[in-house]
Parts: C-alpha cells; sequence; structure tokens
C-alpha cells in the first residue's frame, strides 16, 4: 500500500496530508449496505470514497485485533455496561 496511513479511523482528517490513490474498484453495493452508506454520508458529510476507505483500514484494525487474541469491546458510557463484539 502506497500512501500515508494514519490511525486515526474516527478523526476529521484536519492538517493531515492526503494520501496516493493506491488502487481503484467499481464495486456493486447489496441494497442495506447502499442505504448504510447513504445514511452515513448524511451524517458525517463525508464522501463516498471517505468512509468506504475509513471502513476497510477500521475492518483491518479490528481482525488484526481479533487475530492477536484481543476483544472488541463496546461500553456504554452513560451505563457503563460493556458487550463484547464478534465480527465474522
Amino acid at each position: 500500500m502506497t500512501g500515508n496511513r494514519s490511525s486515526d479511523v474516527g478523526g476529521d482528517g484536519a492538517n493531515r496530508p492526503q494520501p496516493t490513490v493506491a488502487d481503484r474498484i467499481s464495486i456493486a453495493l447489496i441494497v442495506r449496505a447502499g442505504e448504510d452508506l447513504q445514511r452515513l454520508q448524511d451524517r458525517t458529510s463525508l464522501s463516498k470514497t471517505d468512509i468506504v476507505n475509513r471502513a476497510i483500514t477500521l475492518y483491518e484494525f479490528i481482525d488484526a485485533q481479533q487475530r492477536a487474541g484481543r476483544d472488541l469491546v463496546i461500553r456504554d458510557a452513560a451505563t457503563g455496561e460493556t458487550q463484547t463484539v464478534i465480527v465474522f
């Protein structure tokens, strides 16, 4: 992979150099994924390309962590309740 890489998946991207294009692909989304992508775009004002790039980077991070034997845990800030997330 070429270009800059950042672990700031949830950051706003301010003051970061733009990565170079490593690959171009065309994909066909199932209906639900297309709807989810549109909701994310509406909510975040990010481009579809930015959302897909972040999703792939996040998925790679989660997969690497799970392969290393780590758990992905979601914690409700209000109640302190935690749930373990399993990604197949």
